[in-house]
């Protein structure tokens, strides 16, 4: 009997939340409202999160801490499936790709400050966010944390920091972002086939070596049901991440935001949307919007025009708390709320942590989502260092902090 209401609450709950997703996409055609779509997109990253619990921090720090790799190549996969989708896009004059400069000296400060925090704070910004969506009481305290970390950097203390880091970088020959294109003087589609084509030589290989066991199928249960309630492996999840990245290209660009996935920011202009006045609001990318915008903010307050308003992505925003909300959705289908209280010492380190991963992210630019998940699938050399910065301190800070100094056999 316990089953059969468990299955029914998990069908109520899935059936409700496509309907509204559903009714959300079909307002969005209709107004051309694109911004929308950032709510299904959202709801459905952190759905893919929580379900194989992809978490960058832990994707790190399970290399040393427990020797797998699993995680770390989920967000490989994530990585190549998203290069795919993007070549076609880009091939198709859909979007226009668009890597970051090579700000080194940000990427090294902000990578380690973010390494080493997001450990602290047990998980990285996206692990935070679809952590506090299951309940997690520590991911609480750390998402606290990270908009007063961002904050600090973008209009606080270290703002003069963060200014004088943005002034080191290096430009390729056309003066542009250096990219695996720009080095190697090879078309974005080229190279994403050699990537996927390494790939999928390492994954045949691989089983080649270590073949699958075949597990027992629960014939008990609606396949359905078993795909939304059951846990999923990591490059599972990097697969539907990876084709979700696309659409979040599409929906992003349309909205006034030329970029992939991100959390960085939305979680800052969130906090923002409560605490700060003038904002400049972006919900597309049509000029008329800004000037509109800027135009009620000087009728409401001359005195406010001294002060340049901060803008805000609203697609961001609605991504970012959609997110936590899908993730919670994903906890529920398989039975992982916890509200646990923690100790003490554990919410301070979180909190602690969150600063730090909010400042590094903010000096970078970018998180694991944007530097990392998307940095990398548009071949951003810049977000590359950032990735190796952030993987070697995460390592370093779980090997003294998680291991106490000591190699685990």
């Amino acid at each position: 009997m316990v089953s059969d209401k468990t299955n029914f609450s998990s069908r109520s709950l899935l059936l409700t939340s496509v309907v509204i997703l559903v009714l959300v996409t079909i307002v969005a055609v209709i107004t051309r409202l694109w911004v929308l779509t950032a709510i299904p997109i959202g709801f459905l990253f952190g759905f893919f999160l929580e379900k194989a619990d992809l978490c960058g921090s832990s994707a790190f720090s399970e290399v040393i801490l427990m020797k797998d790799s699993r995680k770390l190549w989920g967000l490989w996969i994530v990585i190549v499936v998203s290069m795919i989708g993007f070549a076609l896009l880009d091939f198709f004059d859909l979007i226009t790709l668009n890597p970051r400069p090579f700000l080194w000296a940000s990427y090294v400060v902000g990578g380690v400050l973010f390494g080493s925090g997001m450990v602290l704070a047990g998980g990285c910004i996206s692990g935070s966010l679809f952590k506090t969506g299951q309940g997690n009481m520590n991911s609480m305290a750390a998402l606290v944390a990270i908009p007063l970390g961002i904050a600090a950097v973008e209009y606080g203390p270290l703002k003069g920091l963060n200014q004088s880091l943005l002034q080191k970088v290096i430009l390729s020959t056309d003066g542009g972002p250096v990219t695996l294109p720009s080095l190697t003087g090879l078309s974005y589609q080229a190279l994403a086939i050699v990537f996927i084509l390494v790939t999928t030589a390492v994954v045949f290989l691989s089983q080649r070596r270590n073949p699958l066991k075949k597990l027992p199928k629960e014939n008990n249960k609606p396949l359905l049901l078993r795909i939304i309630a059951h846990p999923w492996k990591p490059w599972q999840a990097g697969i539907a991440i990876g084709i979700l990245a696309s659409f979040a290209y599409l929906s992003s660009a349309a909205s006034g935001r030329n970029y992939p996935l991100g959390v960085t920011h939305g979680v800052l202009q969130t906090q923002l949307l409560f605490t700060d006045y003038p904002l400049e609001h972006v919900w597309s990318k049509a000029p008329l919007n800004q000037e509109m915008t800027k135009a009620m903010v000087m009728k409401k307050d001359p005195k406010e025009n001294q002060k340049p308003p901060k803008k805000i992505f609203w697609w961001l925003i609605l991504e970012v708390v959609s997110l936590v909300f899908g993730a919670n959705v994903s906890a529920r289908l398989s039975g992982k709320i916890k509200f646990a209280p923690k100790p003490p010492d554990e919410m301070i380190f979180a909190f602690v942590g969150g600063l730090l991963t909010g400042a590094g992210a903010a000096l970078a630019g970018g998180c694991v989502i944007g530097n990392i998940m998307s940095g990398f699938a548009l071949m951003s050399v810049g977000h590359m260092l950032f990735g190796i910065v952030v993987m070697l301190t995460n390592w370093i800070t779980t090997y003294f902090y998680m291991m106490g100094a000591q190699w685990t056999h």
